[in-house]
């Protein structure tokens, strides 16, 4: 027999990240966070290497026991080093 409320409780945990991205310190609104069959799916931009490794934690601390996909990018804002070339 299949235990029904643990998809629930995934359900839970997954609005729990979303609320603790929300209201962290530096509330990460582009990051989304979605269930994709048995895969709970984080994507979006930040800012910094560093960010994305706080949030990755946090999901890692937060759905423990889930498997956990990242698309997780950092933003680059350096100056490109060269001109872009149009075909």
């Amino acid at each position: 027999m299949t235990d029904r409320t643990e998809p629930y409780a995934d359900d839970y945990r997954i609005a729990l990240l979303r609320e603790r991205l929300a209201v962290d310190g530096q509330a990460e609104l582009g990051v989304r966070v979605e269930r994709r069959g048995g895969v709970v799916l984080l994507s979006g931009t930040v800012p910094n290497a560093t960010r994305r490794d706080e949030i990755l934690e946090l999901a890692r601390t937060t759905l423990s026991g889930c498997v956990v996909r990242t698309e997780v990018a950092v933003a680059g804002r350096d100056a490109p080093d060269h001109g872009e070339e149009l075909p």
